[in-house]
């Protein structure tokens, strides 16, 4: 019988929450395609990372995606026009982003255009009355080691992928982070919109500490 390598303790803060600073970054191609697609010019191969394979559109929106995708070079907000790239989808782009974690707030750093959140995790609410934001309004919690952030307030114009997956204003986005060893998270998210999709739909996905020596984001 071979020995099991023993499991490491998760490093933790001052107050006892796992500890996410750090730079990390996700290494698979759903920020071609969330679903299963194969390899073209640009792109590379993938395995979808949707919970039961298939988003659920409603006949009218799968219209508009495939729309969107036959028309992706040109009118993909972030990697056409350089926007900020909204949530989820700037958590799974291929570059890195760092997490600066206090008790009562946690801001995310994203590598493309120099993209940011802050997640507030005093117990405020969201606001009422406030505009939607590329990056939307998030309000995170804990429970138990993992940390649950709440995203509202999402502008529209966002996409969800290279592939033309989208949204409308409607979007909610609730993302779970655990910690489940010192250099890797398994991350979440369920995003809820009855103008677009016919039921709330998950995506799942390891994203990984980068260890590189003098690393940073870059410019």
């Amino acid at each position: 019988v071979s020995a099991q390598t023993p499991a490491r303790a998760l490093p933790r803060t001052a107050d006892g929450k796992p500890n996410l600073n750090g730079i990390w970054q996700v290494l698979n191609s759903a920020a071609w395609d969330l679903q299963d697609h194969t390899g073209a010019l640009g792109v590379p191969p993938g395995q979808g990372v949707v919970e039961g394979g298939q988003i659920p559109y409603l006949p009218a929106a799968a219209k508009k995606k495939q729309d969107n995708f036959t028309h992706r070079a040109t009118d993909d907000p972030a990697e056409a026009t350089c926007y900020l790239p909204g949530v989820p989808r700037a958590t799974y782009l291929p570059f890195p982003f760092e997490i600066i974690q206090t008790p009562k707030l946690i801001a995310i750093t994203y590598e493309f255009t120099h993209a940011r959140r802050n997640v507030f995790t005093d117990g405020s609410p969201h606001p009422d009355g406030f505009p939607d934001f590329w990056m939307g309004d998030s309000r995170g919690r804990w429970e138990g080691d993992t940390l649950v952030v709440d995203v509202k307030n999402l502008d529209e114009r966002t996409w969800l992928d290279h592939a033309g997956n989208f949204h409308s204003d409607a979007l909610h986005v609730v993302e779970r982070y655990t910690m489940i060893d010192p250099d890797h998270i398994q991350y979440e998210a369920t995003l809820e919109d009855p103008k677009v999709f016919s039921r709330p739909w998950k995506i799942s996905m390891p994203v990984y500490r980068k260890i590189e020596k003098n690393l940073r984001l870059l410019e």
